[in-house]
């Protein structure tokens, strides 16, 4: 008999679910604080939340039996994912239950919009008949930008495609194949935003993405552009926003989401030309019976069979598997982080091969991290050894992988290589001493580099005076060079660096390093 507590409200389907089986046993109680959790939850197997109950670390150690977190919905704020990890504890959520949701309030603000409608309601009210101050517009041939093209956004594309829109979108990790079998256009940043009738955000925010609609972008975008946010607060410079309505810069918006939750005082209340919803994105029933049912039956099935859906954090492993292939791994995921950096395309492919004494170990969980490497931080679900699989399929990216025991120059070689449309980046890792890792090759250039901290990497003509005009730029703006790694030319005269610095390059300055003369490529990549 499996115990569950149940300590924030759960929609009465998933506890019909849990009740309806022999197998477990249920426990109802919510407004638990640190302590009162800490005193029941070493009773339990499994515990269910939504966003009220914090699962800290001292929760979490007080929980002796507990095998599986579940969260119905999908932030996590409220669960130490690390100190999870370390217990042993699997996290699971359920990213996909209220998709549908969020794409039909998406849709739903979009033809609010169009037609005026809350103004239209409030004008009723106040005893007015305004018909020609509320001329709407058809959305039937208006083009749909779509800004983040995950399941929500994909659900946004087929409901505007059935009411007769154009529909473009940006994702940069999502494949060209995905976008195709969805009959959706994919175009770069400037052009989403500029083509706009309609800009519907559906991205993670994430640091990349803050205020990833700001004022330049507002600039380019029509006037009569409508914006929606569904997605995350954070996402819109408001004060950016406000005065581009104020300014009738663009012609509407539509906010469920907002920077500071709820928005007391902010100025776009005072504003006509936006509507608010109050972070309604998954509320509805529907959702909420999704949700819950789907979290339930997670539980069980990892309670029951060990199967992980959904999982956030990994499951635990051997001691022997773990010591035989833990270096290999994070030598795998350091690649893939510098694949992801390097990479100026969506990434199809991945390929991952073992040579030499690499080739001992079991190769998914090698594979599998450096798609962790490739993906993390990149999405709004955390990415780990146990769901990368799932997401690197669901962004179109297939994994291939390969052993064989010989290899040249090396003792042990993990070789990860991207391939995106006509074009590939592979990359080569060792081990020094057993545990020290180190980068040794980037397609035809062989250079050996410690991958940590922050490195530039330069592609440049092999020419003199390059090196010391790249050695220049970085001692004007006092940036200190720890290593640098200068490989040999190629056959088309070219050669590359790999820069380990003391700071972050700003955009200026990595800018700066592009400008030097016979420099045609300058990357940061922060490990």
């Amino acid at each position: 008999m499996y115990k569950i507590l149940i300590s924030d409200k759960l929609a009465e389907a998933g506890i019909n679910y849990l009740n309806d089986r022999d197998d477990i046993h249920i426990h109802i109680e919510t407004g638990l604080n640190e302590d009162g959790l800490c005193e029941i939850i070493g009773d339990f197997d499994a515990l269910l939340i939504r966003s009220d109950t914090k699962v800290t670390e001292k929760v979490l150690k007080a929980a002796s039996r507990l095998k599986v977190v579940g969260r119905a919905g999908i932030g996590v704020d409220n669960v130490d994912l690390a100190a999870a990890t370390e217990q042993g504890v699997i996290v699971m959520n359920t990213p996909d239950a209220n998709a549908t949701t969020t794409a039909e309030l998406a849709i739903a603000h979009l033809l609010s919009l169009s037609r005026h409608l809350p103004f239209a309601d409030r004008s009723i009210r106040a005893g007015k008949w305004e018909r020609s101050k509320l001329m709407g517009s058809e959305v039937a041939h208006k083009t749909l930008s779509i800004l983040g093209f995950g399941t929500i956004g994909r659900i946004v594309s087929q409901r505007a495609l059935g009411l007769g829109m154009q529909v473009i979108a940006y994702d940069p990790f999502v494949t060209p194949e995905i976008f195709e079998s969805y009959g959706v256009k994919p175009v770069d940043l400037d052009e989403l935003i500029e083509k706009a009738d309609y800009l519907t955000l559906h991205c993670p925010l994430i640091e990349k993405t803050k205020n990833i609609i700001g004022r330049n972008q507002l600039a380019r975008m029509k006037k009569s552009s409508m914006l929606i946010n569904c997605a995350r607060g954070g996402l819109i410079d408001e004060a950016a926003l406000y005065d581009a309505l104020i300014n009738n810069d663009i012609a509407g918006a539509a906010l469920d989401v907002y920077e500071h939750e709820p928005p007391v005082n902010s100025p776009l209340l005072a504003l006509d030309n936006i509507v608010f919803t109050p972070h309604l994105g998954a509320s509805t029933s529907e959702a909420q019976v999704a949700v819950s049912v789907e979290i339930a039956r997670q539980a069980v099935t990892y309670l029951t069979t060990g199967e992980a859906v959904n999982a956030l954090n990994l499951p635990r492993m051997s001691a022997e598997q773990l010591k035989k292939a833990s270096q290999f791994m994070r030598l795998a995921n350091i690649l893939g982080k510098v694949l992801a950096n390097l990479a100026t395309k969506p990434i199809e492919r991945v390929e991952v091969a073992l040579l030499g004494k690499a080739s001992e170990v079991e190769a998914r969980p090698v594979s599998v991290e450096a798609l962790v490497g490739l993906l993390a931080g990149k999405l709004s679900t955390p990415v780990n050894r146990v769901n990368a699989e799932r997401i690197a399929k669901r962004q179109g990216i297939a994994l291939v992988e390969s052993k064989t025991e010989e290899t040249h120059d090396y003792l042990s070689l993990v070789k990860v290589t991207g391939f995106c449309g006509d074009q590939s980046i592979a990359l080569s890792g060792t081990l020094l001493g057993e545990s020290h890792p180190r980068l040794v090759q980037i397609d035809r250039f062989e250079i050996e580099v410690a991958p940590e901290g922050t490195l530039i990497v330069t592609r440049h003509d092999d020419k003199p005076g390059v090196i010391s005009a790249i050695s220049a730029v970085l001692g004007n703006s006092n940036i200190n060079i720890t290593r640098m790694e200068v490989s040999a030319a190629d056959e088309e005269e070219r050669a590359m660096a790999v820069i380990s610095i003391s700071e972050p390059l700003t955009d200026e300055i990595l800018g700066q390093l592009c400008d030097v003369p016979a420099v045609f490529q300058a990357t940061q990549i922060i490990l």
